[in-house]
């Protein structure tokens, strides 16, 4: 099973399972792969403000 990542601020759990289709990112997509760029769908916070759950 793939690691799963929480949004530090807001407490949103990114799954790879599920990726974040919303948000162009398909499921299956390892957190590693996701551009670093990318923001939390529910609060805007950067990729970098996440920590493994």
């Amino acid at each position: 099973m793939e690691q799963k990542y929480q949004c530090d601020i807001c407490d949103y759990v990114y799954d790879p399972a599920v990726g974040c289709p919303e948000e162009g990112i398909p499921p299956g997509t390892l957190w590693e792969d996701i551009p670093d760029d990318w923001v939390c769908p529910e609060c805007g916070a950067p990729k970098s403000l996440f920590s493994p759950e």
